[in-house]
């Protein structure tokens, strides 16, 4: 859904859709259409030698690197009123594709959003190291000019240095009709860029109906096509290693046929309005898409594994070589946990407690899939053993992280004990203070009491040999928490940004282990682990960036976050126990290194689909295996859009 401008700002940009020069008091702005130059200064916060200037780097950057930036400015941001959010809204509005990013600064409202596309050349890491190491800087010094220039530059260096982008391979299986498909995408897209500067302009009826009849007719294609490589991938593969594949076909089929009936449905005699008409073309369009999608992704996994068979000596013997220094660690893994053990109580080790054993069998289960790899490799057999080794070395690579996870954890235990030693101090402190401050009302009695029980608490479990410094650290932060929000309403906002500011590094730090301990916990059994340990863990993420984004411009609200990342963390490692509780209960905790595999999640089907990562597709209805893109840039002082790419969902920016 794309925005409508309603206040005075948005009837300048549709006018202008250019350089915007505004006066007088902030105003909030929505999502705008992009025009035809690289700088949109709805603030007015450039002259026209600076936005010049600017507009002119924008172009090299297009020339030299091949990819398009733009960079806008307004007084505040709104519906949405998150800066990613609106940065994303405006990219969606646009059409802007993996090449194009947009720098989004709320010169009023004091935030700012590189978006980008996750399917783009330079990856979303990247994007944040230039977010934060040359567009924060510059927006601080309150430069406006540097901080598009200084986003140009890093994305000028990331494309001449790699960035950590992506190779992007594409395989055409059906070249002619993929054609046909993109040309009718790309003809939509500059059709809508067109009117851009005037506001959104709707693809003509008639032209949705052309570009939904082709879709439908190459989407069938595809899947005609993967049918019949599904048999040969049988024939190369056997039925185990295609049963991702095959429910991919199944699901392209069941949306095709989704598809077609909304074509029928507008071809019967029952007159439809025009509204009716344009969302059942949107939605065919969106249906074949995804099809063509689901398709060339499951496609791409026997591509890799053909190019496995191909060197599969080779590849045996480095996942063998693999394996053996990874079994060599394993082996003294009881001895450092009972290490562990003998300082921390159980409570403490649980989330690396059976870390050893998980380790055994996932290398169990490599050892029999290498075996059988090695007889089908000395049967001259490379396809056969393409599978085992695959699934081998996913489990090595498991076992390898089971490893890791118990020295994390050993550290993270040791900073704990570190962290808790000093909030006693603190705490201590803020005690003496407390009782030495008025309190006639009493409202600080009860907090120091409860305050004096959770620091015993603390102390009880920060010394001895059942240590648990970190849930002594939860104890103590937040008992530093309440007794800071005591103090605070009865001192003044300064000491309480004060204090917030010398417990944050220490709550990050906590949040951090516990996120950490949680993500080893999950990834190592997620065969067994459910959506909603994942959705908590997923949440603890996102609040740990939320919190380390904030943590030089709102301390109190950084160290919140920061406590509730930690929270989250740990409710996602309950759940996570708990479902793998269930599983081996449930009957399968026998077979030794095969249940070490399905707990880890080590299923052939899931090596072919969605448990090897994932893969957008960039565009068009590619057959088979296939698929198609295009280029973003500049031409003739108009937007190119670049068709299809992957999310604008990376956490970043901020505020300044």
């Amino acid at each position: 859904m794309r925005s409508r401008l309603t206040s005075v700002v948005a009837a300048s940009v549709a006018i202008v859709a250019g350089s915007l020069a505004l006066s007088g008091p902030a105003f909030a702005t929505e999502p705008i259409a992009l025009g035809d130059t690289h700088v949109l200064d709805a603030s007015d916060v450039l002259n026209d030698a600076q936005e010049s200037s600017l507009d002119a780097r924008l172009d090299r950057l297009t020339e030299d690197s091949g990819v398009d930036l733009w960079v806008v400015y307004v007084d505040d941001f709104t519906d949405p009123s998150g800066a990613q959010q609106w940065a994303e809204a405006t990219a969606e509005r646009n059409n802007l594709g993996p090449n194009q990013y947009l720098l989004a600064i709320a010169t009023e409202g004091r935030a700012y959003y590189l978006s980008s596309d996750s399917s783009g050349p330079i990856a979303d890491g990247t994007i944040t190291s230039i977010e934060q190491e040359r567009v924060f800087p510059a927006l601080s010094d309150g430069d406006w000019e540097g901080a598009g220039v200084a986003a140009a530059d890093g994305l000028a260096d990331a494309r001449a240095g790699g960035g950590g982008g992506l190779v992007w391979v594409v395989v055409i299986v059906v070249a002619a009709l993929g054609a046909l498909v993109v040309w009718a995408l790309v003809r939509r897209r500059r059709r809508a860029a067109t009117g851009a500067t005037s506001g959104r302009v709707e693809v003509p009826l008639d032209e949705l109906e052309r570009d939904a009849g082709a879709a439908l007719v190459q989407t069938d294609d595809a899947i005609t096509t993967s049918a019949q490589e599904l048999g040969f991938a049988k024939a190369e593969f056997g039925d185990s290693a295609t049963v991702e594949f095959e429910q991919a076909i199944t699901d392209a089929r069941t949306s095709l046929e989704r598809a077609f009936a909304l074509q029928q449905q507008m071809d019967d005699e029952t007159p439809d309005s025009p509204a009716q008409q344009r969302a059942w073309y949107e939605e065919i369009l969106e249906r074949c898409r995804t099809a063509a999608a689901t398709l060339e992704e499951k496609g791409d996994a026997f591509d890799a594994l053909r190019d496995l068979a191909k060197n599969a000596p080779e590849a045996l013997a480095r996942v063998q070589q693999r394996r053996a220094d990874v079994g060599a660690r394993t082996d003294a893994l009881d001895a450092r946990l009972a290490e562990l053990r003998s300082v921390y109580r159980p409570d403490a080790l649980t989330t690396v407690a059976d870390n050893p054993a998980q380790a055994r069998d996932r290398l169990t289960f490599a050892d029999a899939r290498l075996a059988e790899a090695q007889a089908e490799v000395s049967a001259g057999d490379g396809t056969g053993a393409a599978v085992g080794i695959r699934a081998a070395e996913q489990a090595v690579e498991q076992a390898d992280q089971l490893q890791t996870a118990v020295e994390k954890l050993a550290a993270d235990l040791a900073s704990a004990e570190r962290d808790g030693a000093a909030l006693v101090t603190e705490l201590e402190a803020d005690l003496a203070a407390a009782a030495a401050t008025p309190d006639p009302d009493s409202r600080l009695a009860p907090v120091i009491a409860s305050t004096r029980q959770n620091l015993d608490a603390a102390r009880d479990v920060l010394t001895g040999s059942a240590r648990d410094p970190l849930s002594a650290v939860n104890l103590l932060q937040g008992a530093n928490t309440a007794i800071d929000g005591a103090l605070g309403e009865i001192r003044d906002a300064q000491l309480r940004a004060d204090r917030a500011e010398r417990v944050l590094a220490q709550a990050l730090l906590q949040a951090k282990a516990q996120v950490s301990a949680a993500e080893g916990f999950i990834s190592a059994r997620r065969g067994a682990v459910g959506a909603t340990a994942r959705t908590r863990l997923a949440e603890a993420g996102a609040t740990l960036v939320q919190a380390t984004q904030l943590q030089q411009t709102d301390p109190e609200q950084a160290l919140s976050l920061a406590q509730r990342a930690a929270a989250l963390a740990g409710e996602a490692t309950q759940r996570a126990q708990s479902d793998v509780g269930s599983f081996a209960g449930g009957g399968n905790a026998g077979g030794g290194g095969d249940f070490g595999g399905m707990l880890g999640g080590i299923i052939l089907g899931s090596l072919l689909g969605g448990g090897g990562g994932s893969r957008r597709s960039s565009g068009g209805f590619g057959g088979g295996f296939g698929g198609g893109s295009s280029r973003g840039g500049r031409s003739g002082g108009s937007i190119r859009r670049s068709s299809g790419g992957g999310s604008r969902s990376r956490r970043g920016g901020g505020r300044f």
